[in-house]
């Protein structure tokens, strides 16, 4: 499990300082969503049926690779099982850890890219751990990602340095800590009760979601 960094306001807004780079209107973020599609909520991103009695909200990293690895050997089956088929609402809400500057970058690239292309840009983000760590370099990776989500150099430059985006995560990063008690990632919460956190089974998530219906 990936544990955040005590001082993370301070290292949100230093990200792009540390990134090199350089505001940005949330390109679709606005109009009207398809039934089930992804969608910008308070403090996250969602999708599934929101009206669905059970809730589930993924706190993830950019930067956790137990995050990428549930995302690349977990979440296919577990989005085709529940999401797809309206049985649950899933929330997706940002957290940092180290190195928080490419999971802030990254969290700050989905949200210019629009909710339709949010996901792939996290995704994009995760897939390009592997050359981040080895190499060190986190603007490379983030940019790659930035292109193929159809930004310009110049766009990705100010997307990551847009000052009022980035004192929103660092809230939204605050509101974790303090209100939601996430010390580490990923966490999963079903219904309010947090019922994993670290490396994460589809099985763990099968018993908690069979665990919420069942209860009237």
């Amino acid at each position: 499990m990936r544990v955040a960094s005590p001082r993370l306001t301070t290292l949100v807004i230093a990200a792009s300082v540390v990134l090199g780079l350089a505001a940005c209107s949330e390109a679709g973020a606005k109009g009207k969503a398809a039934k089930g599609a992804p969608t910008f909520v308070d403090g996250g991103i969602s999708m599934g049926n929101p009206n669905a009695k059970v809730k589930v909200v993924e706190f993830a990293s950019a930067s956790c690779s137990h995050c990428a690895r549930f995302d690349a050997e977990v979440f296919p089956a577990f989005k085709a099982k529940y999401i797809d088929t309206g049985r649950i609402s899933y929330t997706f809400k940002e957290f940092l850890t180290q190195p928080e500057q490419y999971a802030a970058g990254a969290f700050l690239l989905a949200r210019c890219a629009g909710p339709a292309k949010y996901f792939s840009v996290v995704e994009g983000a995760f897939r390009g751990q592997t050359e981040m760590f080895a190499t060190q370099d986190m603007r490379t990776p983030l940019l790659k990602v930035a292109q193929s989500a159809g930004m310009n150099e110049d766009q990705f430059k100010a997307c990551v340095s847009d000052q009022v985006q980035l004192k929103a995560l660092s809230d939204r990063i605050d509101h974790a800590q303090t209100v939601d008690k996430i010390t580490g990632t990923p966490t999963f919460i079903v219904n309010g009760v947090t019922v994993a956190s670290g490396e994460v089974t589809l099985a763990q998530l099968d018993a908690a979601i069979a665990a919420a219906q069942a209860k009237k």
